[in-house]
């Protein structure tokens, strides 16, 4: 009965990683945003010239350098946003992060279902990475193929019907 328990605990943990990334997927396919008005406003804007690449021989100040320009940037680029796409892009950037901290939340659980399961069958310890690696790929595959294969409810038409001879 614990093999039993200990599969079902590994499968919907696994579960709980699978519904959040296709919730999300979905909840963010449907965010009203406007994505061309966006790009067209930051399109004006000069990104931000890299630094010297011999920063790299002190890579905490590299990283401060590309970390204050891209702040500026983005300072710039949120600037030229109307306050409605401010709001868009506000909204959406909330709802991801919301649906990314459940997601990671159900791996961190899956990890440790995984664990018991290898744990409990006596299997080695790389097997434990590769069924992460599988089920996370399993999950996001699961996520990409659905959200490909259903039509969006706003803005979707439906194929066109095959007229008869």
């Amino acid at each position: 009965m614990d093999r039993v328990l200990a599969w079902a605990g590994f499968l919907g943990a696994w579960l709980l990683v699978a519904g959040p990334l296709y919730q999300g997927a979905l909840e963010l396919s449907e965010e009203d945003v406007d994505r061309e008005g966006m790009q067209a406003s930051i399109a004006q804007l000069a990104r931000p010239e890299p630094p010297s690449p011999w920063w790299w021989l002190l890579p905490p100040v590299m990283y401060l350098i590309r970390r204050r320009r891209n702040n500026a940037f983005l300072q710039a680029a949120l600037a030229r946003l109307t306050p409605a796409q401010r709001e868009q892009r506000a909204s959406f950037i909330n709802k991801a992060g919301g649906w990314f901290t459940v997601a990671l939340g159900a791996a961190l659980l899956a990890a440790e279902q995984t664990w018991g399961v290898v744990s409990r069958q006596r299997w080695p310890a790389w097997l434990f990475w590769l069924l992460i690696v599988v089920m996370l790929a399993a999950a996001v595959l699961n996520t990409a193929l659905r959200m490909n294969r259903e039509p969006r409810a706003a803005g979707a038409d439906p194929a066109p019907a095959a007229e008869d001879a």
